[in-house]
C-alpha cells in the first residue's frame, strides 16, 4: 500500500513553511503552536467520544498537521526532520516490543505492561526520581493520576480500599478546619489535597479520573441545557426550590432520552 497522499501533504507543509508559502505558517514556532497540538488532541478525543467516525478522519488530520508543522519547524532549525521522527518512534515501538519483535514469552497484558516500564526505565537513565518525567503541561487531574501511578510503582500504596477511604474523609475533615480559619491558602492547599486523593479512589478503581470527570462534565451540560428548555421564566428568576424541581425533572427527562 502506497502512501502518496501522505507524500503530498508533507511537502504542502514544506512548501507553507518555504518562503514562497503562508507568513503565518512561516511564523509559527514550537511555542507558538502548542495551544494547537492541544486543541487538536481534546477535538480528537471528542470525536472519539461521540462515535464520530467521519469527524475523527478530519481531526486525525489536524493532529497530523501539528506533528508535520513541527517536524518542518525542527527541520527549517536543522534540529531534526519528519524522518528522524519516524525513525525514533519506529525504534522505541520495536524496543518495547519484544514479545513481538523479539523471544520475549508473556502471558498477560499485565506481562506486556511490566515489560514496556522496564524497557522505558532502561531508557531513561538520566532520570533520578519516580517523579522525573511527568509532563508539566499536561492537565492538573492528569498529572495527579500520573503522580499516583508512579508513587504506587515503588511500592507506597494503601493497604486496602477503606484506608483510603479514610484518607478522603480526613481530607474532607481538615479542609472543613481551614474553613473555619478563614485561611484562603491553607483552603486551597486542602482542596488540593482530596482531589488528589480522590484521583487515588479512581486509580483504586482502574478507573481514568480525566475520562470520568469530562463525561460528568458533559452530563451536567446536557441536563443544564435541558432546564433552560424546561423552565418557565429566565433562570435568574428561579428560587433554589424551583431550581431543584427544574433538575430532578432535566434528569428524568434525560434518562428517558438515552
Amino acid at each position: 500500500m502506497g502512501y502518496e497522499n501522505l507524500d503530498k501533504l508533507i511537502e504542502t507543509v514544506r512548501i507553507l513553511r518555504s518562503p514562497q508559502g503562508c507568513e503565518w505558517d512561516r511564523a509559527q514556532t514550537h511555542k507558538t503552536l502548542k495551544p494547537n497540538m492541544l486543541e487538536e488532541a481534546y477535538e480528537a478525543v471528542d470525536a472519539i467520544d461521540e462515535d464520530d467516525t467521519y469527524n475523527l478522519k478530519e481531526e486525525l488530520g489536524d493532529v497530523l498537521l501539528q506533528v508535520l508543522l513541527h517536524s518542518q519547524i525542527a527541520d527549517d532549525n536543522g534540529e531534526f526532520n519528519l524522518d528522524d521522527v519516524a525513525k525514533g518512534l519506529n525504534e522505541k515501538l520495536i524496543h518495547r516490543h519484544p514479545h513481538v519483535f523479539g523471544n520475549v514469552k508473556v502471558n498477560s497484558t499485565d506481562d506486556i505492561v511490566n515489560n514496556w516500564d522496564l524497557l522505558k526505565k532502561e531508557e531513561k537513565k538520566d532520570r533520578k526520581s519516580a517523579m522525573d518525567g511527568i509532563s508539566k503541561s499536561q492537565s492538573a487531574l492528569m498529572s495527579a493520576q500520573k503522580i499516583s501511578k508512579r508513587a504506587v510503582k515503588t511500592g507506597f500504596e494503601w493497604p486496602d480500599e477503606i484506608s483510603l477511604y479514610a484518607c478522603i474523609n480526613s481530607e474532607f475533615e481538615e479542609f472543613k478546619e481551614a474553613v473555619k480559619e478563614c485561611d484562603k491558602e491553607h483552603m486551597e492547599e486542602e482542596m488540593g489535597d482530596i482531589f488528589f486523593a480522590v484521583v487515588n479512589l479512581a486509580r483504586w478503581n482502574k478507573i481514568d479520573a480525566e475520562q470520568a470527570l469530562l463525561k460528568a462534565n458533559k452530563k451536567f451540560m446536557k441536563r443544564f441545557r435541558k432546564m433552560e428548555e424546561l423552565a418557565q421564566k429566565p433562570l435568574e428568576e428561579h428560587s433554589f426550590e424551583e431550581f431543584d424541581n427544574l433538575w430532578k425533572q432535566a434528569k428524568k427527562t434525560n434518562k428517558i432520552d438515552t
